[in-house]
Parts: structure tokens; sequence; C-alpha cells
């Protein structure tokens, strides 16, 4: 695929450096694929940020409880959303939290000012992200609390990169020139949740944002079923704002090419207690709703794909 050339290589190792082993054994298995029994459509599922396995080495580099660690955690995403194998597509959700590695940055995202070395010259250490904490490694969690009690050493950083961040995104592209080669195009669904301050846009509380690079990285179709689905179960729904997709939606999304992402973000208000990070009695009826939104998704997906496909046929025959 061309149009992953674009972006720094999230795949291979770096010049000179082998695969590492998961850099700590608590992680040995670093996220969850589950697939439908019967052949898969072309939807993907993924919940980066719900990883709630936190090394114990982390811990204790950390100067903050865990607790106040998990603020960052999109808590439960990947519970919401399970039902998407029924359904007849795969879902794929990190167990290491994001507090401990994001994959939704470029690969290098890093802040120098939490090495005890100098890095690599081609890391990018001045995007924004990187500016308010939270690179590829992030540096405060919450509002904005600093993590660690001490610099990082440029070997635990960039090891987990290695170990990481690079096996998701390989295991993702996989997933997905899969679905494009069987079915002629590929969905990605990149489901997050956000805490319920966070979801005030123009005086309007937002149940839902959704995020799609602004036009840019879907077909505008899977946006419009969407956003129509959620209003009419009776959810206020926000686009793009403040929220319009990170490093994935932006990566994988190449409708011209067949693959198509979009973001969800939830209000975590509705399903969540966001002081104790225990599940609301609205997490429930949350679920039943969402399985009603993947279907309607993965519907129109199929529509979007025969459409593709009968295009590709039609230029053969031209």
């Amino acid at each position: 695929m061309d149009h992953l050339k674009k972006r720094p290589d999230p795949y291979q190792p770096l010049p000179g450096m082998a695969p590492t082993a998961p850099c700590d054994p608590e992680l040995s298995v670093a996220f969850d694929v589950a697939r439908p029994s019967a052949p898969t459509g072309p939807v993907v599922f993924s919940s980066p940020h719900s990883g709630d396995v936190y090394p114990a080495s982390f811990l204790a580099a950390a100067q903050l409880d865990p607790l106040t660690l998990r603020r960052s955690e999109d808590a439960y995403v990947q519970e919401l959303f399970a039902a998407a194998p029924e359904l007849g597509a795969i879902l794929m959700s990190a167990r290491f939290p994001r507090a401990y590695l994001d994959v939704n940055r470029e690969p290098y995202e890093l802040d120098p000012r939490m090495f005890d070395g100098p890095l690599p010259d081609f890391i990018n250490s001045r995007s924004l992200r990187v500016a308010g904490g939270l690179g590829t490694i992030a540096r405060v969690v919450g509002e904005a609390k600093e993590i660690y009690r001490r610099r990082l050493s440029v070997e635990e950083g960039l090891a987990r990169i290695e170990s990481l961040y690079k096996p998701w995104h390989g295991a993702l592209r996989g997933i997905m020139e899969q679905a494009c080669r069987r079915h002629g195009a590929a969905v990605l669904v990149d489901c997050h949740s956000m805490p319920s301050n966070a979801a005030r846009t123009d005086r309007i509380k937002a149940d839902f944002v959704l995020g799609d690079r602004h036009g840019t990285s879907c077909d505008p179709a899977l946006m419009e079923a969407l956003e129509s689905r959620l209003r009419g179960l009776g959810y206020a729904v926000a686009r793009n704002k403040p929220y319009a997709g990170g490093f994935i939606t932006e990566h994988y999304g190449d409708p011209a090419a067949g693959w198509h992402a979009l973001q969800i973000e939830i209000n975590r208000g509705l399903y969540l207690d966001e002081a104790t990070l225990a599940r609301a009695p609205g997490f429930e009826a949350l679920r039943h709703d969402l399985r009603e939104v993947m279907g309607t998704l993965i519907d129109v997906a199929g529509r979007i794909v025969a459409g593709a496909g009968a295009a590709s046929r039609n230029l053969a025959a031209e």
C-alpha cells in the first residue's frame, strides 16, 4: 500500500536493531484480536487505549497512584464493543495502558526532557502532542500530572516502541490488508472514550464525537449513517470537534486506496463513574445501543464494498 509510505514506518525495526522481546513480562501478550467464527467482513474495530495491564516496573517508576495513572485510560471500551465478532467484524484491543505507551501517536513522538541521554535524530520532539506531555510515551496524565519520579533511559523508551508499538501496528496493518484483498476495501473504526468535561462543544454537551479528519479519512456515507443512527437512539453527536481523529485515523484513512478510517469518542459520563472508574448503571444500555450502531456501520460498509467492487468490474470491462 503506497499510501502508508507517507508516514514514519511503524512496522520495521530500527536499523541495526532486532525486534525485542516484551520489555515487561506482564505484557508478553500485548493485545487481543477477537475474530468472528465465520469469514469476516471489511470492518475492523480497534480499542488502542483501553489496556489495563500496568507492569510492576512501571508502577514502581511512577510517582502517581494507580487510580491517577488510569485517568488517561479508555476504561472498558473494549467491552462496549465486544459484540463486534458476533456481527462479523474483528475487534482488536490493547492490553498495555495508554500511560505506558500510546499507539495513537507517530512511532517516535518523544519528549527529550523525559530521557537521561540524547535521543536519535529522527525523533519528533516538536509536535504539539509532545509539548502537551502526551507523546508516544506520555509524560503526564490527568490534569498535567507528571508520571515519573525519574528520567527514563533511551533504551527503555525505544524498547517499548519496538516490543509493543510496532507489533500492534504490524498486526493492524495486516488485518486491514487482508480485508482489502478479500473485499476490495477495509473500514477501521477507532474506538475511544473522553472525559465528560471535554465533551462540551459550542455549548452543547456531546454524548459522542465522531472524527474523520474533517472529511478526509473515510467515505462520507459512513459518518452520515453513524451520526444518524446515534441521533435516532437519542444521543447528542458532534463531528470533529474537539476530536477529529488521531494518528491511527489519519494514518489508515485513505479512501481513494480503499482504506477508510473514522474515530468514535464516547462521553465517559454515559457509562462510567469517573471518580472511581467503576461501571455506571448506564453501562449495559450503552453496550446494547452500540451493538445496533455497529450493525449499521457494518451494513453501510458492505454497501461501500459492493460499490467499489462494481466500479472495479466496470473499469476492467472498459
